[in-house]
């Protein structure tokens, strides 16, 4: 089993969504590297951190699985699609997609900040400068800790 973060702005769709949903399709990933690590990484089973972006603060609400083996994503054919790429062929689809199902809401919201501030994560791809895809893969330990962070109380604010 591999574990993996993934990147949703919850205007667009969020954590509270996929579990009303019990299952969606990963579709409109536009960038090569995270469209390969969904074609020739990802497995059933495979469990991720579901991370709300583009929010003040951002940071992992929840966990999921894959439960899909890889599949083109119908949205880079559909001209009404903001995702729509007309260079695409359906004889060989240039972007490819993964269902995903709800594991669990975390117990508690855990802020990027937070993440940053723990000395054992200080090597995850989501904390690395300039880094910015949408699906990355995390560590064993990586996730452990994730999921161990947002069991626990916060630590108190410091300074007056």
């Amino acid at each position: 089993m591999r574990y993996w973060l993934m990147k949703s702005e919850p205007d667009d769709y969020s954590f509270d969504d996929l579990l009303k949903d019990g299952r969606t399709m990963w579709d409109g990933v536009r960038n090569y590297q995270a469209r390969n690590f969904m074609r020739d990484d990802m497995q059933v089973g495979d469990q991720v951190l579901f991370y709300h972006s583009n929010i003040k603060p951002p940071g992992v609400v929840g966990l999921c699985e894959v439960v899909s083996e890889p599949y083109p994503d119908h949205t880079q054919f559909d001209p009404a699609s903001k995702y729509h790429d007309p260079k695409s062929d359906p004889e060989n689809p240039r972007w490819i997609l993964v269902d995903v199902a709800p594991m669990k809401a975390l117990p508690r919201f855990l802020p990027l900040q937070e993440l940053r501030d723990t000395e054992s994560l200080a090597d995850m791809a989501l904390l690395q400068r300039g880094q910015r895809l949408s699906v990355q893969p995390v560590t064993p330990s990586e996730f452990k800790e994730v999921v161990r962070l947002a069991s626990r109380q916060p630590a108190a604010p410091t300074g007056s």
